[in-house]
């Protein structure tokens, strides 16, 4: 089937099977392949996307439910002048990644939480990044990060 959208400012479509995961699509026919696949069951974060302005895991998606959506990646959060976005910069300067396996999913998740909550306490920021797996940092830095980025956005 024929699927359109537009991706990170983009327009694209693609021929796709019925049965394809958006977070294939995206990585696969799209090469944008910051958006990890970790478990695809959901549970590890790994592959958050948002669709339509809301983080959502994209291995949980078919990509045909994406048809007309507005999808923002990874590769597409930094300006075009490489200029990271606060919650990257965050990330950086607060040391809130390891192996970066997770990163991205981690930093998708956590601009959409700064979003809901401009100002998020500790526990806030922990709660909202339940979904979230990191098994390198312990999420201290992740939470300083988060707490820092939230100033700035």
């Amino acid at each position: 089937m024929k699927i359109s959208m537009t991706v990170n400012g983009k327009p694209v479509s693609a021929e796709v099977e019925a049965r394809t995961l958006l977070v294939t699509f995206i990585r696969e026919q799209l090469r944008l392949t910051g958006t990890h696949v970790g478990c695809d069951t959901s549970q590890c974060g790994a592959c958050t996307i948002h669709m339509n302005g809301r983080a959502v895991k994209s291995c949980n998606i078919l990509a045909m439910q994406a048809e007309g959506a507005d999808i923002l990646t990874i590769e597409g959060l930094a300006r075009a002048d490489g200029t990271l976005h606060p919650m990257q910069e965050a990330f950086r300067e607060h040391h809130g990644l390891q192996c970066g396996f997770c990163t991205p999913g981690m930093v998708m998740s956590a601009v959409d939480l700064v979003k809901n909550h401009p100002d998020p306490s500790e526990e806030t920021i922990r709660a909202e990044l339940d979904g979230n797996l990191c098994r390198c940092t312990g999420y201290h830095n992740i939470v300083k990060a988060v707490k820092a980025a939230s100033a700035k956005m």
